[in-house]
């Protein structure tokens, strides 16, 4: 297995990230109520560099592997795990950009926002687009938004038609998000602050060239020239192991903020004066530990998986990319099960809305449900492969 590892620029970032910490825990009760991230605090993240990773390195970017864009996303999300899910969802957009044609990376990275213009992306068709000269006029409605409150473009799923009017393909449509407009009809138990809108076209033109295919896309057919390997790895698997950083950080605050509290907080109705006292107590923190630990270690070997076979010059085959999808339910489900049992240990007072735990728990729980790294899901398919009925696991998960 190829160590990809995590270059020096990378380990700047998220030391940058690491310093601010305190800073992003501190804001997090007040954007979970305003269900805004902090405009400041969102800003400071933004200097460190952490939306920039996986921008090619023509455009400024570092061209992160899956290891490192993992990385920064869980410095991010041990602070404040919405803000880490917005990174996952902005990173994600990035590294599609760099996959589509050229002349759309140029309209993205060379105008005026430069390395700094963010993308936010929905992969849901939810939307009409008719073929016409030059193009496509799309009229949709996207939900859910993570991050375009924030993008200055946004990528949205199209279904992707030929002259006739028949669906070909699907597709995603690059789209200045000044050309949209949005519903905030974001009302929800977790991931407050992430202000995942619903983004809404009417009759907007988009260029072809501002339009990528998404069958050839999930078997490697890439319209960019970027010659970094990160933008030869696989298509779904690079997805979805973005958004497993966040879970990983939103873990690690859980038992940060239990340990810090074990001192001083009693055992209620034993005669423990300090949770840390009590061996149970002991237990449950070192499980919580040795699984983050563990949980840390897969989603590594599945980052080092995927950047491996750019090394080799192989694309991951469908049953490959079903292991990969396992694990990463396995990392996510497993972060799920830490966070209940530090909760649990932790106490009811956990529950108070001043607790950053109880929004680490909501937070995590919501995030825990996309489609992306359901577990039930992505065991099911993985099983049957295993029992060699691939063409079933097709059905369960078509696209991965």
């Amino acid at each position: 297995m190829v160590d990809a590892g995590i270059r020096p620029e990378i380990s700047a970032i998220i030391d940058r990230i690491d310093a601010i910490r305190p800073r992003l825990i501190a804001s997090g009760q007040g954007g979970d109520q305003a269900r805004r991230i902090d405009e400041e605090v969102f800003a400071a993240v933004v200097a460190t560099g952490a939306f920039t990773v996986s921008v090619p390195e023509r455009f400024g970017g570092l061209a992160a592997n899956t290891r490192e864009a993992n990385a920064v996303a869980r410095a991010i999300g041990r602070g404040d795990g919405s803000l880490g899910w917005v990174d996952g969802i902005l990173d994600s957009g990035a590294w599609v950009v760099s996959l589509m044609d050229d002349r759309a990376q140029a309209d993205v990275w060379g105008g005026e926002g430069g390395v700094d213009a963010l993308i936010s992306i929905v992969l849901a068709t939810t939307s009409e687009a008719v073929l016409v000269d030059g193009g496509y006029r799309v009229t949709g409605r996207w939900a859910y938004g993570t991050g375009s409150m924030h993008a200055t473009w946004s990528l949205l799923g199209i279904p992707l038609k030929n002259e006739a009017g028949d669906i070909v393909d699907a597709g995603l449509a690059l789209i200045p998000t000044a050309e949209l407009s949005y519903e905030d009809n974001w009302f929800v138990a977790g991931m407050k602050s992430t202000a995942s809108v619903t983004q809404v076209a009417q009759d907007v033109f988009v260029p072809a060239h501002r339009v990528f295919p998404l069958t050839a896309a999930v078997e490697g057919g890439y319209l960019g020239s970027n010659s970094e390997a990160t933008y030869q790895t696989v298509f779904v698997p690079s997805l979805f192991m973005k958004l497993v950083g966040p879970h990983l950080g939103m873990g690690r605050a859980a038992l940060d903020f239990v340990i810090s509290k074990a001192e001083g907080k009693a055992i209620a109705y034993t005669g423990y004066e300090k949770q840390a006292d009590s061996a149970i107590f002991q237990t449950v923190i070192a499980k919580a530990s040795v699984n983050l630990s563990a949980a840390e270690s897969v989603a590594q070997q599945v980052a080092d998986e995927i950047y491996a076979a750019t090394v080799d010059g192989t694309y991951a085959p469908y049953a490959t990319r079903i292991e990969m999808r396992a694990k990463a339910a396995w990392v996510v489900e497993t972060v799920t099960n830490v966070i209940n049992e530090l909760v649990t240990a932790h106490g009811s007072s956990g529950f108070a809305e001043v607790s950053p735990l109880q929004r680490i728990w909501r937070d995590q729980a919501t995030a825990a449900r996309h489609g992306h790294t359901l577990a039930a899901s992505g065991y099911e398919a993985y099983g049957k492969i295993l029992l060699g009925r691939e063409d079933d696991a097709r059905f369960v998960l078509p696209i991965v």
